[in-house]
């Protein structure tokens, strides 16, 4: 089993996105997948079809009290076959407030965690815009980080703090941590700061930068409003056949 975080500090950069869409044609593919849902917007969750206002027990529960396992708030996916979800209420957003005196409060995820090594071939956690609690719980328990960049000029700006930040876990908290790789997102080569950005990062990742990127498209902007991943919503769409390609790529990597 491998853990991987899909993680940037910025926002808007495509985390949901992949975390939905690359989950999913892992899981099409025959790999048993989990995506932990811990940024308190759940939109995961709500890509995914789930109702936030019906989940009975989320990844909140789970990190404030001793008794909620993991496996009791997990959710197997109506849509797709091997695809299992612990999703994310609003309630999510008090909870560094609440966790910030507990003794083990970064490792939490951790430990709650440890049970599931034989149950999945891949979790995933889908991480909040920020280095708070929440993030720290999620690269603490990775194995391994994926970071999609928007191709735009901002972009740029943050890949050195990212880097820091991913050193600092490492240094501090997980030895084990590693960039597990770059996604080019929302990406339009017909513009030359597209093409400069995409470069840049190339530059200073190397061969970490997928080869796949994730073009802009409308399609893959609107399936999650209907709760829905881009393989059911338009499975011929430009977004589809990238993350679909993603998705072999990724596997071909890994293994």
């Amino acid at each position: 089993m491998k853990i991987i975080s899909i993680f940037n500090q910025k926002g808007g950069v495509g985390k949901t996105t992949t975390s939905i869409n690359l989950c999913s044609y892992l899981a099409m593919n025959g790999y048993k997948v989990l995506v932990i849902d811990i940024d308190p917007q759940g939109n995961t969750t709500s890509g995914m079809g789930i109702d936030k206002r019906n989940v009975d027990l989320s990844i909140y529960d789970i990190l404030t009290s001793k008794d909620v396992s993991i496996e009791s708030a997990m959710k197997e996916s109506e849509l797709i076959s091997n695809f299992y979800i612990v999703p994310s209420t609003m309630e999510l957003a008090g909870a560094e407030v609440e966790l910030i005196n507990k003794s083990d409060r970064e490792s939490i995820l951790l430990n709650k965690i440890k049970n599931l090594e034989k149950d999945f071939d891949y979790i995933f956690i889908d991480c909040p815009p920020s280095l708070g609690l929440l993030t720290i719980n999620a690269l603490t328990v990775s194995n391994s980080v994926i970071i999609p960049i928007q191709c735009e000029f901002y972009a740029l700006e943050g890949v050195g703090q990212l880097v820091n930040t991913v050193q600092l876990i490492k240094k501090s908290l997980n030895n084990d941590l590693e960039i597990e790789g770059i996604i080019l997102s929302m990406y339009d080569g017909r513009t030359k700061l597209c093409n400069e950005v995409a470069e840049e990062v190339k530059k200073y990742f190397k061969d970490r930068v997928y080869k796949t990127t994730i073009p802009r498209n409308i399609r893959l902007a609107e399936a999650p409003s209907f709760g829905l991943p881009i393989m059911l919503y338009d499975n011929k769409c430009k977004g589809a056949k990238a993350y679909e390609k993603l998705a072999k790529e990724f596997i071909k990597k890994v293994d």
